[in-house]
């Protein structure tokens, strides 16, 4: 985020813990939500962004946003996910056709698959490296960006690279312009969908069409 961020716009973080990709616990991050976001009120911020991909999808279609509620209700800030800052850039990137890569075991996948199908998306290929702990943040640039190429198949409209933990913004501009079609990246997503709720909308270059075109 740091590294995307346009001049004169501030980022403030709380945490909520995190062990792994179980169901359970990416359940329990979403319950803290609101507690986090408390945390992030006494900064006076304008919106607030609940930054895990798995966790705010897990329940399927309108998960999204029943935690969305859950932020809002207890701090009365706009708030938005990850999962629906994805939803909306690949509707604005015409991305209908897809292929997903990802540091997740099958089952997530396949979480975001049925999470992306009411929005109109079509899931072409998913590929994932099986990570389940912390150590998603350790897979270098380079990997991701192999692994976006090796699950990209002739007639996808782009690539979702999934995962606010995985490192793609050093890669996101040098991918598009390799395979030539558009990529969205959880981090990428979530800054684009938070500059807009906020108003600020200034051509962001060298991190991907999407936040060329705010």
């Amino acid at each position: 985020m740091p590294m995307m961020v346009p001049r004169g716009v501030s980022i403030h973080y709380a945490r909520a813990r995190s062990v792994n990709d179980t169901a359970e616990e990416l359940i329990r991050m979403a319950e803290e939500a609101p507690q986090a976001a408390q945390e992030l009120a006494d900064a006076e911020v304008e919106a607030i962004a609940f930054t895990c991909t798995g966790a705010s999808l897990l329940k399927g279609p309108g998960y999204d946003k029943h935690i969305q509620g859950l932020i809002e209700g207890a701090v009365h800030i706009p708030a938005i996910t990850t999962s629906t800052a994805v939803a909306d850039a690949l509707k604005a990137q015409l991305m209908a056709r897809i292929c997903i890569a990802s540091p997740y075991e099958d089952w997530l996948n396949e979480k975001e698959n049925v999470f992306l199908e009411p929005h109109g998306v079509t899931v072409l290929a998913m590929k994932g490296l099986g990570i389940t702990d912390i150590h998603i943040a350790d897979v270098s640039p380079e990997r991701v960006y192999d692994l976006a190429r090796e699950v990209l198949v002739s007639d996808a409209d782009g690539v979702f690279i999934s995962c606010t933990d995985f490192r793609t913004a050093e890669i996101l501009q040098c991918l598009e312009d390799d395979i030539h079609r558009p990529v969205v990246s959880s981090n990428q997503a979530t800054l684009w969908a938070m500059l807009r709720q906020i108003g600020v909308r200034p051509p962001i270059t060298g991190f991907g069409s999407l936040l060329r075109n705010l």
